[in-house]
């Protein structure tokens, strides 16, 4: 189950609107061993996609560089998907490499980028296998 303050998911859910209809991405890191997610980071696209999302590698190894540091992980890697469910791809399954990480998809479809509700789910992804969880949204930790 992933549990997140209203705070984080919002801010989630905004980059997800405001870069509609690329896709959006970031991660956001906790402190090791904790499973909560409190620093939000939002991401650039490199790819620049409506249909595919890819970090920058230099901010990519700059944000490792970071958490490293501050003995931090990814506790939610999240993306969106602009025109189609919050479900996960072929390819985010292929490069879903953060085991313990908690997968968040956005879906931004149908309208969902300028108001009202939007598809937010969560994943594990663990070799290939993808099992969808629950996602307990707390007004703070």
């Amino acid at each position: 189950m992933l549990t997140i303050d209203q705070a984080t998911y919002d801010a989630i859910v905004a980059h997800a609107r405001r870069d509609h209809p690329d896709e959006a991405c970031g991660v956001v890191a906790g402190a090791v061993g904790s499973d909560l997610p409190t620093r939000f980071i939002p991401m650039v696209n490199a790819a620049m996609s409506p249909t595919f999302y890819e970090f920058d590698s230099t901010d990519l190894l700059r944000l490792y560089q970071e958490m490293d540091d501050n003995d931090e992980v990814p506790v939610v890697v999240y993306h969106s998907h602009t025109a189609t469910e919050a479900y996960p791809s072929r390819t985010d399954i292929n490069l879903a490499g953060e085991p313990e990480a908690h997968y968040v998809l956005v879906s931004t479809r149908d309208g969902a980028h300028e108001s009202g509700p939007v598809d937010f789910r969560s994943y594990r992804i663990v070799d290939g296998e993808v099992t969808e969880e629950e996602v307990t949204v707390v007004e703070r930790y």
